[in-house]
């Protein structure tokens, strides 16, 4: 193919020497080379910087001085890629997503179908699905703050959306100089929705280009039956499902604040709270970093506040852990 943009991947990585080279090695067979191999390193314990140094010498290795989280990640390695070294698109991944051979390729010529909504376009994002469960995870719609899934005219090439996860976006740089840099004091979760809300706000577009396919670990879903209806649940750790809670809360209480949008928040917040304690495993601590997630959304409180081990001991009192 001819190259008229130059395109750079940056990946965001912590303690990932497990599954990292599977996704490199993808981005090795690209059928549209890429310019530059970019790694965040997320301040790794594991095998990870030797890993990439030895099996990988091409790609270039960002170091953090501490865990940043996807936020932290996107923001310094966009700032590297996009506005140091000015590619023009950046095409972003966790350090589990699989990209197919062709995917790169398969987005460029999404670009080419979108007519005159193409250079208004900000990110162009694959199909994702979970490699165990096949579950698909599709872009969404904002209405009346709820996100709804967007499935599309499967007869049609892309479809436009709201949102969608960064694993596997082509996120244009002129977006990103324009509109900034995803929130890094978000930490992990919705970071990825609320850089997509901004930049729809700024009146860009966010694609979906069905016949280009990503390998995504949605977390590890079991399955259950309910009511005569299957329904899958992950375990996250409670500190992370924090962050879930609370950067929800934030984004429509400081973008969206009238009394529906704020309801409808709540509702999912009591739906979550009813799921975690009949699927949960960690149910009361859980519930209490669901009480402190909506409390420090409300109030903007933001920043890393919880990481693994690092949880404060005021919690562990707090909820009698």
């Amino acid at each position: 193919m001819t190259k008229p943009y130059s395109i750079a991947s940056l990946t965001v990585a912590y303690n990932g020497a497990d599954v990292l080279m599977r996704q490199l090695d993808a981005l090795r067979r690209q059928t549209r080379k890429l310019d530059e191999v970019i790694v965040v390193n997320n301040a790794s314990t594991d095998d990870t910087v030797n890993l990439l140094v030895t099996e990988h010498p091409e790609v270039t290795v960002l170091n953090l001085p501490e865990n940043g989280g996807v936020g932290g990640g996107y923001a310094a390695g966009l700032a590297y890629a996009a506005l140091t070294k000015k590619y023009d698109w950046v095409w972003l991944f966790d350090q589990d997503s699989v990209p197919a051979n062709d995917g790169l390729e398969r987005l460029l010529q999404g670009l080419e179908h979108l007519g005159s909504n193409a250079d208004s376009t900000a990110i162009l994002a694959p199909v994702c699905v979970h490699p165990g469960t096949k579950l698909p995870c599709p872009g969404f719609s904002w209405r009346g703050g709820r996100m709804i899934p967007v499935s599309g005219d499967s007869n049609q090439p892309t479809t436009l959306v709201d949102m969608v996860i960064s694993s596997g976006s082509l996120v244009r740089r002129r977006a990103i100089e324009e509109v900034g840099l995803p929130r890094a004091d978000f930490f992990m979760d919705f970071v990825d929705y609320e850089h997509c809300l901004r930049l729809r706000r700024h009146g860009f577009k966010i694609v979906v280009v069905r016949d280009s396919h990503l390998n995504h670990v949605l977390g590890d879903p079991s399955q259950f039956k309910l009511l005569g209806r299957t329904t899958y649940w992950t375990n996250h750790a409670p500190w992370r499902i924090y962050y879930r809670v609370r950067n929800e809360i934030f984004i429509v209480w400081q973008y969206y604040p009238n009394w529906t949008n704020k309801g409808l928040a709540l509702y999912r917040l009591a739906r979550f709270a009813i799921a975690s304690l009949l699927f949960g495993k960690q149910k009361l601590a859980c519930l209490g970093m669901m009480h402190r997630g909506l409390l420090d959304g409300r109030a903007g409180r933001l920043g890393i506040r919880f990481c693994g081990s690092r949880v404060d001991e005021e919690f562990h009192v707090e909820v009698g852990m």
